[in-house]
């Protein structure tokens, strides 16, 4: 059965680092595009960023261009969001998902084409 997990969600300050890891059974990530999308309490689920299969090309959205970078471990059939440098509008619960795409910059992400969403992580950004 075909499943992503997220983890690594957590409470961090602002200016703060976390490492969200979306992990696959069933399915080996580094054949398919992997998403990340996330949703703040009283709004819509927002498009973060994708990775891309061989090559690693990516995407993001302009609010967290140059602070999230993207990764996979193919050994650990994970792959990772490093947010860095997060901000008060951060907090949401962040989502990974498999794509029916490609990924690129040029792009842009649309939630209609991923499927098999991993049941989310909570990030909270305080002081």
């Amino acid at each position: 059965q075909l499943q992503l997990v997220e983890s690594g969600g957590g409470l961090v300050q602002p200016g703060g680092s976390l490492r969200l890891s979306c992990t696959g059974s069933g399915v080996l990530l580094d054949r398919h595009v992997v998403g990340w999308f996330r949703q703040a309490p009283g709004k819509e689920r927002e498009a973060v960023s994708c990775l891309g299969t061989s090559g690693g090309r990516t995407n993001f959205a302009d609010s967290v261009k140059g602070r999230f970078t993207l990764s996979r471990d193919n050994a650990k059939n994970t792959v990772y969001l490093q947010m860095d440098m997060l901000k008060p509008d951060d907090p949401a619960v962040y989502y990974c998902a498999r794509g029916s795409t490609f990924c690129d910059a040029s792009v842009p992400i649309r939630q209609i084409q991923y499927d098999h969403w991993g049941q989310g992580t909570q990030v909270t950004v305080s002081s």
